[in-house]
């Protein structure tokens, strides 16, 4: 028999040097309050479980409608678009997936600006893509000289972003795409969040796609469903890279129950909205440095009793959270995220008890 080492081995090189993306932590049990994953703390509308149980169960001895045409359809009608002009995946990870695909290989870099989502090189790792990375500063403004300096195919870019929630004008992200001459792609996981999002930019861009997830503001991180939104003939080059049947029955049922329920959105998402700037305001009253965050969780530069800031901080505010089964998510790998911490946004009762755990953290410390 063959050790597992040798097996491992025959592996190709560029998988073997990978690690592999890491979710925030998922518990065992219910009595967390779980402020790590920028998860929606309210149901989906009520309407997605409705659909599901609606389902014939004999029909899922058969495949899914293999494009999710009627979900392309109600998703193209939601932004003023065509069917052609959207793509649906498992998750907007994998319309991430797909653009790498299609569009980089080692001698076609990817380029991304950081502190971004961590999926990205990761992404470009399976498909041995070189990355060339470009540093965001604290003022998060985009640094558009630096990127159109750069030969690349393609440019990641979170809208708002994350992990800091700052988001950017329509303005700047127009000057983006008109100096870049690869894909933009530009990843607006949040933009229910936002004050405004780039889909009006998608008429003057060949090259601009968009990415939108049905995880947040939706409330569907369980079911898998995210979207790519282009110009025709950018979606025929997804689709051919697109894995067969990539969206299950059930995930395109309900998937589109939602879309179809956009006041139920527009209230939960007011909600959030409501409760981040509150809790915003509250931390900032205590000193602490909170970026304008235009999506549904807040990045925060704790300061403790002495007046001091910085890595040790945040980690030690991230630790007696989880200490007192709390979690937030924190990023010590980059100089401008290992002095803050990611708190999602909760529930009433989870912001109560995260802001009176941190009182008495600020007590202790």
């Amino acid at each position: 028999m063959k050790s597992k080492k040798t097996v491992a081995g025959l592996a190709l090189e560029n998988i073997q040097l990978l690690s592999a993306y890491r979710p925030g932590f998922q518990p065992d049990s219910d009595d967390w309050v779980k402020l790590n994953t920028n998860e929606s703390p309210y149901p989906p509308s009520p309407q997605v479980s409705q659909a599901i149980q609606e389902i014939d169960g004999a029909d899922l001895r058969l495949y899914p409608n293999p494009v999710s045409a009627d979900l392309r359809e109600a998703i193209g009608d939601l932004h003023g678009l065509g069917s052609e002009n959207v793509i649906v995946g498992n998750g907007s990870d994998d319309i991430l997936n797909m653009l790498v695909r299609a569009f980089s290989k080692n001698d076609k870099p990817a380029t991304l600006v950081n502190p971004s989502y961590s999926l990205y090189p990761v992404l470009c790792g399976i498909q041995d893509t070189g990355v060339i990375e470009v540093p965001f500063d604290r003022s998060m403004e985009i640094p558009l000289g630096s990127i159109s300096n750069i030969d690349a195919s393609i440019l990641f870019l979170t809208s708002p972003n994350a992990p800091t929630g700052v988001g950017f004008g329509n303005d700047v992200l127009r000057q983006l795409a008109e100096s870049f001459e690869g894909i933009v792609v530009i990843d607006e996981a949040y933009a229910d969040f936002a004050k405004a999002n780039a889909v009006e930019l998608l008429a003057e861009f060949p090259n601009i796609v968009i990415t939108r997830s049905l995880s947040k503001s939706y409330a569907l991180a369980g079911l898998r469903v995210g979207y790519g939104l282009a110009e025709k003939g950018l979606i025929d080059i997804l689709d051919r890279v697109r894995d067969s049947y990539n969206v299950n029955r059930l995930s395109q049922v309900g998937a589109l129950a939602a879309i179809k329920d956009q006041n139920y959105l527009t209230a939960i998402v007011g909600k959030i909205k409501r409760t981040r700037d509150f809790y915003r305001q509250e931390f900032q009253a205590l000193g602490w440095f909170v970026y304008d965050s235009q999506a549904n969780f807040l990045f925060l530069e704790p300061v403790n009793r002495n007046g001091e800031k910085g890595p040790h901080v945040a980690k030690a505010l991230f630790d007696f959270l989880k200490e007192n089964r709390i979690l937030g998510r924190y990023f010590p790998a980059h100089a401008l995220t290992e002095g803050f911490l990611r708190i999602s946004v909760g529930d009433e009762d989870q912001m109560l008890k995260l802001s009176e755990t941190v009182e008495q953290w600020l007590k202790t410390e």
